[in-house]
């Protein structure tokens, strides 16, 4: 089963952490179980971006992003080249590590 490893943040892990989760589970998916509770304002269906992770290492073992995620990230606030929406980020067997950008666009928390 794959861990991953959630570097610190300050208001959803201040602590970091590292959960493990099936594969075929998204990244979005994992974190809440653990309760990480990262937002997802859209609930996981791909329409917003405030799931947005940076993948620090592993991210050529998740699935590859479809041209719907493509175009939400150019949304993303701090968006770089390994960003990817947690909710359609896909674990396969190796672990990863992520971080959790310090802001989304989102102007209202979402309490889910």
């Amino acid at each position: 089963m794959p861990t991953i490893k959630i570097l610190p943040h300050p208001e959803y892990c201040p602590q970091g952490a590292e959960i493990s989760a099936p594969a075929g589970t998204s990244i979005c998916e994992a974190l809440l179980e653990h309760h990480v509770n990262i937002e997802h304002a859209c609930e996981m269906s791909a329409a917003c971006t405030t799931c947005h992770v940076v993948v620090r290492q592993g991210f050529s073992s998740l699935n590859a992003s479809d041209e719907t995620e493509d175009d939400l990230l150019d949304r993303a606030w701090g968006l770089e080249p390994q960003s990817r929406l947690s909710c359609q980020a896909i674990l396969a067997q190796a672990d990863v590590t992520i971080e959790i950008p310090k802001y989304s666009i989102n102007h209202a928390k979402e309490n889910h």
